[in-house]
């Protein structure tokens, strides 16, 4: 095929992809209402990265005596910014199916999205104070860190906790969309999924974190440590959306360590204050208060692999 045959077959490839897009309505979003722009929730996260850490992010060189004026900058700027894109999430959500005139949507959503980003505002010194002992948990409970500049700067668990707490707020406050893609960018950076909707109590630390799994209806208590791989999830996911709006992630208590590739399942399922549990273990049952739950050693079998001719000679022991 040379080029101009390729030429020739464009007007019917597009013809089919259109086909293909109007006969599956899932996949599409057309003529309804403006979506929120991801690109633009991002760059409030990052807005909002400098405004709840002043001076590790964004604009240096800042003091005593000016920081004021960059908080007063920051604040307005983030305030056009959340005011557009929770307009969108709240237009997107009454102009389903089923939805009033679009006049009265649109005034309702426009005056619904102004309180929302001021009571978000308003909640922001509280979520500083819960980062901040989350801050001091992570630069406790790991003594590679060499100071809390470097836990704020480095570490994935502090910055994904961070995402959480804010888009918890817009979550409690029932906005659409926005909550789950602040939390999904920060599982894209960090390899930690926390979901919005997910109660976490303060002085949490998540470390290394990769893998972590954080449902819906988690709730999680006071000084809990969590380790990579760790999954708190539900018990039966097979049943989708019969079970939604369900307590179907477990209940962390205080002061609750939890390794390496624990899997933890079902809204049923408290694990008990001051509670250990070990690594690799998979659980569905609550477990009482001061209890270790660990999985039994593997048994390992040893084979010698080499001829009978060789056994007993020196094994060369090779380095690349």
């Amino acid at each position: 095929m040379d080029r101009n045959e390729l030429n020739q077959r464009m007007p019917m490839v597009v013809d089919r992809l259109v086909k293909s897009v109007l006969d599956d309505p899932r996949m599409q979003h057309l003529n309804r209402v403006f979506l929120p722009s991801r690109d633009r929730i991002i760059d409030c996260i990052k807005h909002l990265r400098q405004l709840v850490f002043p001076g590790y992010f964004g604009q240096q060189g800042l003091t005593r005596e000016n920081v004021n004026f960059r908080i007063g900058e920051l604040v307005l700027e983030l305030s056009d910014m959340l005011y557009e894109q929770v307009r969108c999430c709240l237009r997107y959500r009454q102009q389903l199916p089923g939805a009033d005139s679009d006049g009265e949507i649109c005034a309702k959503c426009d005056h619904d999205a102004a309180q929302i980003v001021a009571d978000f505002f308003d909640r922001i010194p509280a979520i500083r104070e819960l980062l901040g002992a989350d801050l001091q948990a992570h630069f406790q409970g790991d003594p590679a860190a060499q100071s809390t500049d470097e836990t704020i700067f480095s570490y994935p668990g502090l910055f994904a906790i961070f995402v959480q707490r804010l888009a918890h707020e817009f979550y409690n406050m029932q906005v659409p969309l926005l909550p789950r893609i602040m939390t999904e960018y920060a599982h894209s950076l960090t390899g930690i999924d926390i979901h919005p909707g997910a109660k976490l109590g303060e002085s949490l630390f998540i470390d290394h974190g990769t893998g972590v799994v954080i449902g819906e209806t988690t709730e999680i208590g006071k000084n809990v440590k969590i380790y990579q791989g760790v999954t708190l999830g539900a018990l039966a996911p097979a049943y989708g959306q019969m079970l939604r709006g369900q307590k179907r992630h477990p209940t962390i208590e205080d002061d609750v360590t939890i390794y390496a590739g624990a899997t933890i399942l079902g809204g049923d399922t408290v694990i008990g204050k001051g509670a250990l549990i070990g690594g690799n273990v998979f659980i569905t049952t609550s477990v009482p208060p001061l209890n270790q739950v660990s999985a039994e050693p593997p048994k390992l079998k040893y084979r010698d692999r080499r001829p009978k001719s060789a056994r007993g000679m020196e094994v060369l022991d090779f380095q690349i």
